[in-house]
């Protein structure tokens, strides 16, 4: 059964998903971030070449034809074929369709109130099918 880790009162989404891709990749993960849309999709590639000057996170897109050999596959989209189900990092307001093929998901919600109401629903959502929750609230810098 997939555990589910929600981590709340994320002042910035993208680089805290960024770190905690780095923190996975140095655990030898394999990750799927998904987002909400296209230009969410560019941000949080471009994120990813520049949050941090030391750290190398090999990424590309689902569908990219070096996906089935690239550790870090972004999506913007539920029917995306994705070669690994590893780690799943929920970075969209919905819930995945197809998170309970991964061993784990993050769901990064920010302190922004919709985030917060959409946050809440998922959590709902996970914990009436049983699901194994935590909670961490990030702390504001």
């Amino acid at each position: 059964m997939t555990r589910i880790d929600f981590h709340s009162n994320v002042p910035d989404k993208l680089l805290y998903a960024c770190r905690l891709a780095r923190k996975a990749r140095a655990a030898q993960c394999r990750i799927v971030l998904r987002v909400d849309d296209g230009d969410t999709l560019a941000l949080l590639d471009q994120a990813l070449w520049t949050f941090s000057e030391l750290d190398f996170l090999p990424h590309v897109t689902a569908g990219d034809p070096l996906a089935a050999t690239t550790p870090i596959i972004l999506t913007d989209s539920d029917d995306a074929e994705l070669p690994h189900h590893h780690v799943l990092i929920n970075l969209s307001s919905g819930t995945p369709a197809h998170f309970a093929r991964f061993e784990r998901m993050f769901e990064i919600v920010s302190g922004d109130d919709a985030d917060k109401t959409a946050g809440r629903e998922r959590y709902r959502f996970y914990q009436q099918r049983g699901y194994p929750l935590t909670h961490f609230v990030a702390e504001q810098a």
